[in-house]
């Protein structure tokens, strides 16, 4: 079935219009972590979903402009952690552009070479499959290299612009450019 709405303007919603559309779906939360011979980067990002079971993929999506994806995409692997709802510090850490992600955080390095944040629900172990050119991000597939499963706890989610269905946690400019969110 097809709607026609009558509409002729083919550009779709401005920028901040669909901002606040899309913030009436809820999603979880995660940070996407790497290592390279830098140190270690990662960034907050709330598109992340599974594609298959066979091969495991994962995917999420990276700002173009961001400054922790490049290092992440060049170094080939990356550790995807699910955050708890009790986990609004590492949120807001890594959904930051301003200062330095990794001070006085208690991490270790992973066997797959990638920062293992602590306490987190699940982390999802993987190398960077396939990259595709998405508007100002990229859509990256992630081989599944190995999960492990943490914490059981409630999940952080994020809607309507603030973290938690109550609303609790609010944080200014939430989809913020540059290496905030991915």
């Amino acid at each position: 079935m097809t709607t026609t709405t009558g509409a002729t303007e083919t550009t779709g919603p401005a920028p901040a219009e669909f901002r606040r559309a899309m913030a009436e779906f809820a999603s979880g939360v995660t940070v996407v972590t790497g290592a390279d011979e830098h140190g270690p980067v990662g960034f907050a990002c709330q598109s992340f979903a599974s594609v298959s079971l066979e091969p495991p993929l994962v995917l999420f999506c990276a700002d173009h402009r961001g400054r922790a994806w490049p290092r992440i995409s060049a170094a080939g692997r990356f550790c995807v952690h699910v955050l708890g709802e009790h986990q609004g510090d590492l949120c807001a850490r890594f959904g930051s552009s301003r200062g330095r992600k990794y001070d006085g955080l208690e991490w270790r390095l992973s066997g797959w070479g990638t920062p293992a944040l602590p306490d987190v629900l699940l982390r999802v172990h993987a190398e960077v499959h396939e990259v595709h050119v998405a508007g100002d991000h990229d859509v990256v597939l992630g081989r599944v290299l190995e999960v492990e499963h943490g914490a059981r706890r409630q999940p952080m989610t994020f809607f309507r612009g603030r973290f938690g269905l109550e609303q609790e946690l609010a944080v200014t400019d939430v989809w913020g450019w540059g290496d905030g969110w991915g």
